[in-house]
């Protein structure tokens, strides 16, 4: 074809300029983005090429879900080996899932890597894998403590793993987990039923064991080790758990006066109850509104139609308590519209991975409380305005789970690592009952404002309805996998809704506990279902975010490139959804499915976005998400435009709640902060 002179084309190549030479870097088309970070694979390529060992090598995106490099060796190579040495050259996002020996590579007629001749191989080599039947227990146990170090990082480390070594207190981490689940699935050649819960709950003795009764299931599973039983809680401190019998009546009637414990809680993800609030709403400058608990407008509690979400009317009034914060904590201004400023910072003493639960009282709202638990055992409450410590309990082990205020007001209701599920008294953190379940409790509860009952999820594969009140579990259900995530309560229609890590999203009578219907997403659900009044939504580790109507039918589902571990949102009108993915962006999709508007942030994002109202600007809608790597943004939610980015000095699983111009949050560095988020015309 003839073409004016001068006619320019993009090649697609990526190149550097040095004293007038061009020389050649690699393809655009050869970059990906990878564990929520941009990746060249052709780096990956040249790393391994530089090996003395490797003759030649291609490295393929397969599927677009996993790096596999495909090597021509010029000896006799241990695999783990070449894992070892990419270690020492590139970062480890870009370290690839599966090497490949190969006698050649494959070209194309042009001369090219044949792409689609590697992906045959490597799916020849999957199939060679499966039609390799183990050679007995012995050595799946072998190679179980092998991919255990190699998904780990720790083939370095000559000495055994112990048999009660637990995934996560290992290094071990959620997305690590899948890998390692993948691994496993490999080396069997099948699906292992429940694994991804074992991984994530159990020791690696109890995990080899599970995958025995799957591998080897007509065979006498006794092993030269002791066979692991599911670790139970009878054992856990008698002091706490002394006369505090499951059915035990409760010896005082509590005071449960509507006027005088007349409040507003808020949780993660924009959740608001408010109860016994109607003859205070005129007293309180804003107050919320049900678009984020169908519970609310469901119910004749109240009507709160008319009012507003969390507002923010520009900083708050006590501002004496600010503490000195370091230099690391930073606001990171460019063309954004807002500012924020650290309020106060409670030091809770180890990683803080649950949310906060805020609880304002109608009548004084001044006595506002934040209670948050951590790692370190200890559940707090925090003045919310002053930052001041009220109380704090400590607790038998680690708390992820956030807190549940009772529909009286009178207790907090928080899970625990230990097995157990509090219920403290709210104006003290005095131990008012402990209910024992069979394994860690990471779900967190919720309450159902008709009947005043507390519903919650446990490691040990059942949900509970609790009635706090009389001191009894109500009915438990078992849900055919791990609960990690917390459930969603509807009134209208009245269900229950619980996923597992077994990849089941199930509905459940609330009053029976008995299943309504169960729906599989084939892949574990981290995220927490989201009802709003029309359709249940949730995200799911394959990527997928799920929209499905209250009797069960998957309406549409929206893809993202990576693992979502995000739980959802919705705004006030129920009209959009927002999430985040482990690909590192916040996404506004509308109910019927369709992308409003995508926005990157620098990490994975974990937490789940919280709306609210800035009626500094014509009472538009703000969205606040926070990103693992500790960044806290803040979107207009109709645009997803860029307002603030501020950035704490740790990592960031806690999800953010805002009050007034008050956002709070926990971070991995130990500190629950309260940041006042300030308008422009506050600056």
């Amino acid at each position: 074809m003839t073409v004016p002179l001068g006619t320019m084309r993009a090649t697609g190549d990526f190149v550097t300029i040095k004293d007038g030479e061009i020389f050649f870097l690699g393809r655009k088309d050869s970059q990906i983005k990878r564990h929520g970070k941009r990746l060249n694979i052709e780096l990956v390529q040249q790393v391994a090429e530089g090996l003395q060992q490797v003759e030649s090598c291609a490295v393929t995106w397969y599927n677009q879900e996993k790096l596999i490099l495909f090597m021509v060796s010029k000896n006799d190579l241990v695999k783990d080996y070449i894992f070892k040495e990419l270690q020492k050259h590139l970062p480890s996002h870009a370290i690839p899932d599966e090497l490949v020996l190969i006698d050649s590579l494959p070209f194309t007629s042009h001369g090219k890597i044949d792409v689609s001749e590697l992906n045959k191989i490597y799916l020849n080599s999957i199939d060679l894998k499966s039609e390799c039947k183990l050679n007995g227990k012995e050595e799946l146990w072998e190679k179980l403590h092998h991919l255990w170090k190699s998904v780990l990082s720790l083939s370095e480390d000559p000495l055994e793993v112990p048999d009660e070594s637990l995934f996560l207190n290992s290094g071990g981490d959620s997305l690590k987990s899948i890998r390692l689940l993948n691994e496993i699935e490999n080396l069997v050649g099948t699906s292992v039923p429940g694994l991804l819960e074992i991984i994530l709950s159990s020791s690696i003795l109890e995990i080899y064991n599970h995958i025995l009764q799957t591998v080897f299931p007509d065979e006498d599973l006794t092993f030269s080790k002791k066979y692991a039983t599911k670790r139970k809680y009878s054992d856990v401190n008698q002091e706490e758990t002394s006369g505090k019998s499951l059915h035990q009546e409760s010896v005082m009637p509590l005071n449960c006066d509507n006027e005088i414990n007349a409040f507003i809680a808020l949780s993660r993800g924009s959740q608001i109850l408010s109860l016994n609030t109607t003859r205070f709403l005129t007293k309180l400058e804003h107050c919320p509104s049900a678009y984020s608990s169908d519970l609310i407008s469901q119910t004749n509690i109240q009507n709160m139609k008319s009012l507003n979400p969390p507002a923010l009317i520009g900083k708050s009034k006590d501002t004496s308590c600010v503490a000195e914060v370091s230099e690391e904590e930073t606001s990171v201004m460019g063309a954004e519209k807002m500012e924020f400023h650290v309020r106060w910072r409670s030091d809770t003493g180890k990683c803080v991975d649950a949310s906060p639960l805020v609880v304002i009282p109608a009548v004084d709202k001044s006595s506002a409380t934040v209670y948050i638990g951590s790692h370190s055992h200890r559940m707090m409450a925090v003045d919310l305005y002053s930052g001041k410590v009220k109380w704090e309990q400590i607790l038998g082990d680690r708390i992820e789970s956030s807190a549940c205020v009772s529909k009286c007001g009178n207790f907090i209701v928080v899970g625990c690592y230990n097995g157990l599920v509090y219920i403290l008294k709210s104006n003290s953190g005095e131990k008012y009952w402990m209910f024992t379940t069979e394994d860690a409790v990471k779900s967190s509860a919720t309450v159902d404002p008709t009947t005043g009952l507390f519903y919650i999820g446990s490691h040990d594969q059942h949900a509970y309805a609790l009635d706090i009140y009389k001191k009894k579990c109500v009915w438990k259900l078992k849900c055919g996998g791990t609960v990690f995530s917390s459930p969603c309560l509807s009134l209208i229609p009245y269900h229950l809704y619980f996923a597992t890590l077994g990849g089941l999203l199930l509905a459940i009578n609330p009053a029976t506990g008995k299943r309504v219907w169960k729906h599989s997403c084939g892949k574990p659900l981290f995220s927490s279902p989201r009802c709003c009044l029309q359709y249940i939504c949730i995200g799911c580790v394959d990527g997928n975010f799920l929209c499905f109507t209250h009797f069960g039918e998957q309406i549409w589902q929206f893809s993202t490139n990576e693992p979502i571990f995000s739980s959802p949102c919705t705004s006030a009108s129920e009209q959009e959804i927002f999430f985040g993915s482990h690909d590192c962006f916040i996404y506004c999709c509308s109910m019927k499915g369709h992308l409003q508007w995508k926005f990157e942030t620098t990490s994975r994002v974990y937490s789940t976005p919280f709306a609210f109202h800035n009626h500094n600007r014509g009472n538009e809608m703000l969205l606040a998400a926070a990103s693992t790597d500790g960044k806290l943004w803040i979107l207009e939610s109709k645009s997803g435009e860029l307002q603030s980015v501020y950035q704490l000095p740790g990592e960031v699983f806690s999800s953010p709640v805002v009050w007034e111009s008050m956002l709070i949050i926990g971070c991995r560095n130990n500190y629950v902060y309260c940041l006042d988020l300030l308008g422009g015309n506050q600056r």
